[in-house]
């Protein structure tokens, strides 16, 4: 049994964005020698997520339009009366109900088991923000075992 462990690092220029990061976990994944097995993701922060949808901007677009609706920064939130880093930033907690902070896909024969127009996405609630991480755990069998 193989279990490796990877971070995907990135940098966000939106309050609310999606950032297909399917290539990079598809490099982590032949990097970390796992033939057959799984990967779960998860983002580190409680103020963003892991998401698979479909990569086309306007529905990218629509996505950002319903979280903005479903929670509105403007909102009279307890949180922002005192926050915890100087950012009043309520309805990005709130919004990360509606999310997944992580996300656990399949691996085989090397390859992540996505569906034909699914993409892995890194989702902001809270930007812009200099550095977030997702972190990749591999678990699985490799080559020859």
């Amino acid at each position: 049994m193989l279990i490796r462990l990877d971070t995907i690092t990135l940098q966000t220029t939106a309050p609310i964005q999606l950032i297909d990061i399917t290539e990079q976990l598809r490099e982590c994944c032949a990097r970390s020698g796992v033939r057959n097995g799984l990967v779960t993701l998860l983002s580190r922060h409680t103020t963003a997520a892991i998401c698979l949808n479909e990569r086309e901007t306007q529905l990218q677009r629509d996505m950002v339009t319903f979280l903005k609706r479903l929670v509105p920064r403007d909102g009279d939130y307890l949180h922002n009366l005192a926050p915890v880093d100087d950012r009043d930033n309520a309805h990005a907690h709130l919004m990360a109900l509606f999310t997944n902070a992580s996300e656990t896909i399949p691996i085989a024969d090397g390859e992540l088991l996505l569906g034909g127009w699914q993409s892995v996405f890194f989702v902001e609630l809270d930007g812009p923000r200099p550095e977030r991480a997702v972190t990749l755990q591999f678990l699985g069998q490799a080559a020859g075992d």
